[in-house]
């Protein structure tokens, strides 16, 4: 009962804190004129991550690296099946397809970089100090396109008329800076009483970390996403879930290796990997499919991706049961 109330509790307290992240982050956009989907790729992203790096840190401590990696790759691939297939159900998704040609890219490398260092089936100190390396480098890329965005990219038409414009810019400074605090507290909180109800269950801790426990840090990638396409900053949604991903698999991993080396899952090596770059293959392909310069992604879509993710996780549970 303590944990069901704790679940319910942290869960309003994430969309709360999800809202002052958005709306905060928005309005600092508007104000420095960047461009929303540059704000999603970086301050957003790295926010909503950080219940993912906080899980990591917990879950080495414990000497359980299956929850620390199987965390960050159930996430992002939560990120893609569940989170933007909801969102584009609630309303279709309007893609820039500028700046995607080259963050999705990225994204792409950044998953081979990180199968290349986990394919020997160890992680230790080494992998983590190129992770951090990797890490830092991207981190300057953001940079530097926040320093040009006002050049690179255009606001979308919507967020221009967004009425955050017309409030005060140390409103929006305090609530990114609330939602960004809180965010990350009551995912932790979320996600610790999902695990606890998980164990009376008897589920195995890498089932946990790819399906309980992802999904519950996938929850402010929701939120956020959610209550982004309802104030009109589709960009936000789309630039949350990439820069996510990405900050999943090179902030987070940097974790494991440095405070408790040790053995990686063939499971993880061999099944999840693989699937996670098959998803994202897939949401690739419905982003860039049309010839458009107005690319969408709809119901239709949003509905695939989620049906997708529904079949892998009952697959995880069979192969679990067997």
């Amino acid at each position: 009962m303590i944990n069901i109330i704790i679940l319910i509790v942290s869960f309003a307290a994430l969309l709360w804190s999800a809202s002052h992240l958005v709306k905060g982050a928005s309005g600092i956009a508007a104000y420095y004129h960047i461009s929303p989907l540059l704000v999603g790729f970086t301050l957003v992203a790295l926010g909503t991550s950080a219940p993912e790096i906080v899980i990591a840190i917990d879950a080495s401590l414990a000497g359980i690296n299956d929850i620390a990696i199987g965390n960050a790759i159930g996430t992002n691939i939560a990120n893609i099946g569940l989170v933007l297939g909801v969102t584009a159900l609630i309303k279709p998704l309007r893609i820039q397809p500028t700046l995607l040609r080259r963050e999705y890219p990225l994204l792409f490398l950044v998953m081979l970089f990180s199968y290349s260092l986990m394919l020997d089936g160890y992680f230790g100190v080494l992998d983590s100090c190129l992770f951090l390396i990797a890490c830092l480098g991207f981190i300057t890329y953001l940079m530097i396109n926040v320093k040009h965005a006002y050049v690179t990219s255009k606001v979308t038409l919507r967020f221009q008329q967004n009425s955050l414009r017309k409030q005060s810019h140390r409103l929006h400074i305090i609530c990114f800076i609330t939602g960004l605090i809180a965010l990350p507290l009551s995912a932790y909180f979320l996600v610790k009483s999902a695990t606890g109800l998980a164990h009376l269950l008897g589920i195995s801790d890498l089932v946990i970390a790819l399906t309980i426990v992802a999904i519950g840090s996938s929850l402010p990638e929701l939120a956020t996403s959610i209550i982004a396409v309802r104030k009109g900053a589709d960009d936000i949604a789309i630039g949350n879930i990439l820069g996510t991903n990405i900050f999943n698999l090179l902030a987070v991993m940097i974790v494991p290796g440095v405070i408790h080396p040790g053995v990686i899952s063939d499971a993880i090596l061999w099944r999840d990997m693989p699937f996670m770059f098959a998803a994202t293959g897939i949401l690739l392909w419905f982003n860039f499919r049309s010839k458009s310069n107005k690319r969408r992604m709809g119901r239709r879509q949003g509905a695939l991706l989620i049906l997708m993710y529904c079949c892998y996780i009952a697959a995880l549970f069979i192969s679990a049961a067997k």
